[in-house]
Parts: C-alpha cells; structure tokens; sequence
C-alpha cells in the first residue's frame, strides 16, 4: 500500500512538469502575445537606417524569430562596436510571461542600482564575462553604434547562460556605454 502510494506521488508530480518542447511552446506564445501588440517589421532594413523612438517598430534580427529589436535611441554614427570592444550597459528586464493588458509585472537588472555597470568584450565570446550574458544583450551592436539604446525581445536560448534551462523570454531596455579613457 506504502509502495502504490509513493508510486502515485512520484508519477502525479512528473505530470504536473512539461517537457522541454512544451516550454519553448510556451515561450512562443508568450512572445507572440507580446509581439500582437507592437508593430513588428520582419526584417532588417536594408540600409541598417532604423526609425526609432518609443514608437518604432520590433524588428526581427534574426530568421528564427529569437531577437526582435525596438531602437529608441540610435546612437552616434561612427561609434560601432569592433570584436573585443569593451562595452558597459545597464538594463531593465521583464518577464515576457507576465505580459498581460499591455503591462508587466516586476522588473529587475541594474539600470537603477549605483555603479552597476556590467561589461562585455563585443563578439569575444571565449571570456565567461561575454557569455554568460548570452548573444542577445550583444546583437544590437551589429547594427547600432555603442552609445544607442534598445529594447530588445530575447528568448531564452539567446538570453544569459545561467537561465537558458528555464525557458523564460525576456524584454530588455538596454543602454549601452563605452569606457571614458
């Protein structure tokens, strides 16, 4: 009896867990709900010339629908980003599953929080301090010069490398810095 009684909590709490698959359904549709209402343009401009503001487009970065970019502030022209770069930002995220009625829950990061700029070495990702903030925080600056601002949709297997597991899309609001000399 003891025995069909553990067998029964073991298999109650495997079902009430989804598989991976299920979870990057999940991750779908929240970004899609997210993404219903913005207006969102497909691909990149062929002149790398974003419109942008509060009012600009999602554009998609990437052809698996994983990155999608909102420039709100372009930055100056000239200052882009060259491999091992070192690169300071400061961000806000939100959780894209809490997203409903056009608001979010709580936030986190380091935008309000006193000398909490992080860095990374642009596209060097050998250094653990470049990686474990996963591709997406750096991908903007393909295009955009160091001192721009985004927000930027990113899904979890481009996000930060400690939470790739737990399938969670992320909305960053990210400024980016380069060091003063």
């Amino acid at each position: 009896m003891a025995i069909a009684a553990a067998a029964a909590i073991v298999f109650s709490s495997c079902s009430d867990s989804k598989t991976y698959a299920e979870l990057l359904t999940d991750e779908n549709h929240y970004v899609n709900a997210f993404l219903a209402d913005q207006r969102v343009v497909n691909s990149i401009p062929a002149d790398t010339v974003f419109e942008y503001g509060e009012n600009a487009p999602y554009y998609r970065l990437d052809e698996d629908g994983n990155l999608y970019m909102q420039v709100v502030s372009p930055g100056t022209p000239g200052e882009k980003a060259s491999y091992n770069d070192l690169v300071y930002f400061r961000f806000t995220r939100y959780n894209i599953a809490t997203y409903a009625d056009g608001e979010f829950g709580s936030s986190d990061g380091n935008d309000e929080v006193l000398g909490g700029n992080l860095s990374f070495r642009y596209g060097n990702y050998e250094l653990n301090s470049s990686y474990s903030y996963g591709v997406g925080i750096q991908t903007p600056l393909q295009y955009l010069p160091i001192d721009a601002q985004v927000n930027i949709v990113i899904k979890s297997q481009y996000g930060m490398s400690s939470e790739m597991s737990n399938v969670i899309p992320y909305l960053y609001s990210i400024r980016y810095f380069k060091p003063k000399i």
